[in-house]
């Protein structure tokens, strides 16, 4: 009795981690008969990239880049292999928090300004960084959606209430350029901040990704009408 006890222990032991939820970094397979949609961002789109492919179940072939999309200049280094050769119908996509997030004198990460900590990416820089960074996804051919930059709680560290309009600003400005649409979590998340948002943190609870999840969803589905 014991040996089968042992058995199904063992058998219960290697089957539950095949019963895992892939994470939003492993790749899926697509479905011939639905559209490509590519989510481009930092840790706030890995934490709705989930929530966003359930909506999407049986309405599009939700793809991430690899990585966490960091600042624009990691964009600029990476956006070739994170496109790769593949068709995309859609690509809704976001730089910002890593951009504005202060950084010290030897690259210490979230820096506080009052002890000469600065930008990681200067807002001029950001917004010519990102002006390339639309060219070159342009030339995929896909929609283009522009998610904005998520606000800073008050307490945030290393990041200042305010600095996310800053640089959605300056995004805005080369949006309306290109004529590429922004889908605004800004003002979602201002509006909802204490439900969505943890405490003095840039992140968001799971029921808070899960709301920019259905919310980024219905965004594209509304494209793929289009």
């Amino acid at each position: 009795m014991r040996f089968v006890l042992l058995i199904a222990a063992l058998v219960l032991s290697f089957s539950l981690p095949a019963q895992k939820k892939k994470g939003p970094f492993a790749p899926i397979k697509d479905d011939p008969k639905l559209p490509r949609v590519l989510l481009v961002g930092d840790s706030i789109s890995i934490g709705y990239t989930l929530p966003t492919r359930d909506f999407l179940k049986g309405k599009a072939n939700l793809h991430r880049i690899p990585t966490n999309g960091g600042p624009t200049t990691r964009g600029l280094a990476n956006i070739d292999a994170w496109l790769g050769k593949s068709k995309w119908d859609i690509i809704h996509f976001n730089w910002g928090l890593h951009d504005l997030k202060y950084m010290g004198p030897k690259g210490e990460n979230l820096f506080p300004k009052e002890k000469g900590g600065k930008p990681q990416v200067p807002l001029a820089d950001y917004e010519k960084n990102l002006e390339k960074l639309v060219v070159r996804l342009k030339k995929t051919g896909a929609k283009l959606i522009w998610r904005n930059t998520t606000p800073i709680p008050p307490g945030s560290k290393g990041r200042y209430v305010g600095d996310s309009v800053k640089y959605n600003e300056a995004a805005a400005r080369v949006m309306k350029r290109h004529g590429i649409p922004t889908h605004d979590l800004f003002t979602m998340s201002k509006k909802r901040m204490k439900e969505l948002m943890l405490p003095a943190n840039v992140h968001y609870k799971k029921e808070g990704s899960a709301a920019l999840g259905k919310d980024v969803a219905r965004v594209i589905i509304e494209a793929l009408k289009d």
